[in-house]
């Protein structure tokens, strides 16, 4: 056989060892590529700075990015929010909404303010006839009077009543917003069934009569408002008589008086009833009153000094007095009527009477 023809065992092994020598070193030279190829790619990462915050931002904490050893970190770019802005056309926060107000007490007066009315024996027929014809609104009604005939019977008076012209609108409206009271001077068995007959919707909550006022050191018969109400600031009292308030100056509403002579009186409607629809918004009616009446300076022109609190207090127990005096009187007086029927029960000698009239 020719020499080129035979493979010793020899030769075979040396050419193995010499392919797997040249295939390992085709993978060292593919790995020490991929190895370079890596290292480029880390380092693109390492200098751009929006990946690491992006991922650091979303919660991912990849080891590859923080840095090539524990003990030296790379410094982290701090992730700056954006300033929150509002825009200009946006709506502004809503205010707490006011406490709402409780309802205003509108105190007023009957004569010469809401009616005027007199005895239909001394009313000239003239008059009634021209406040008819001009439109006025009367009527006649019966009364009782506080004095007594010959016989000792309660005198029974007739009385015309001309009403104030827009009475019922003005009753009706101002009720919407507020508690009606009726505060006379008059009695009550002339008042009360005057009343029935104006206010046939019971819008009056309340209705006080003379006993109810008081008498102070400058005038009798005197509205003391804390009878009614004692929030001083959302209570008014209306009256043609300033001198009925002179307890609560800054509370009061002087209107003109109305007689059955004013055919044209447009007091109550057009003058009353929006100062009152403006005070019911009113926190605290005193500053508008007085800005608009000047109620305390024009009593201390007509010698009465400024009502303060010591006044009305000075006041309200000289009226307690006066009912615990009476209270006391009715008191010893039924004492000593008690005392008497004792007296005479125990007594024998009416014992003796008592036996002799009806037992024998």
């Amino acid at each position: 056989m020719a020499a080129a023809e035979v493979y010793s065992p020899t030769a075979a092994a040396a050419a193995q060892q010499q392919r797997e020598k040249a295939a390992s070193q085709a993978w060292r030279t593919v790995v020490g590529w991929i190895g370079f190829l890596v290292q480029v790619l880390l380092q693109i990462l390492r200098g751009t700075p929006s990946c690491a915050q992006l991922l650091s931002f979303v919660g991912v904490r990849y080891p590859l990015l923080s840095g090539p050893t524990a003990s030296n970190p790379s410094p982290e770019v701090a992730f700056m929010p954006l300033r929150s802005e509002i825009p200009a056309d946006a709506a502004p926060a809503p205010t707490p909404a006011p406490e709402p107000l409780g309802r205003l007490k509108v105190v007023l007066d009957l004569d010469e303010t809401l009616v005027s009315a007199y005895e239909s024996s001394s009313l000239p027929t003239i008059v009634r006839t021209q406040a008819v014809e001009a439109g006025l609104h009367c009527f006649d009604m019966e009364c009782i009077s506080s004095d007594k005939d010959a016989e000792g019977k309660q005198k029974v008076n007739h009385v015309t009543v001309f009403e104030r012209p827009g009475l019922h609108e003005f009753l009706q409206k101002t009720s919407e917003f507020a508690d009606l009271i009726l505060f006379t001077a008059g009695l009550e068995g002339y008042a009360r069934p005057l009343v029935d007959r104006i206010d046939v919707h019971n819008r009056f909550r309340l209705r006080l009569y003379r006993p109810s006022t008081v008498t102070t050191e400058y005038r009798e018969h005197v509205k003391d408002l804390s009878c009614v109400s004692k929030d001083f600031g959302r209570i008014v009292i209306v009256d043609n008589n300033p001198f009925s308030f002179i307890l609560q100056p800054l509370n009061g509403i002087p209107c003109v008086p109305f007689s059955a002579g004013q055919h044209s009186d447009d007091q109550l409607m057009m003058v009353i009833f929006p100062l009152l629809k403006h005070l019911s918004l009113q926190k605290d009616v005193r500053p508008v009153l007085h800005e608009r009446f000047h109620m305390p300076e024009w009593f201390q022109k007509h010698g009465i000094p400024q009502t303060n609190q010591s006044v009305i207090i000075d006041e309200r127990r000289r009226r307690l007095k006066s009912d615990v005096v009476e209270m006391l009187t009715c008191i010893k007086n039924w004492e000593d009527a008690e005392a008497r029927m004792q007296h005479m029960v125990d007594d024998k000698e009416l014992e003796e009477t008592f036996e002799n009239v009806y037992l024998d």
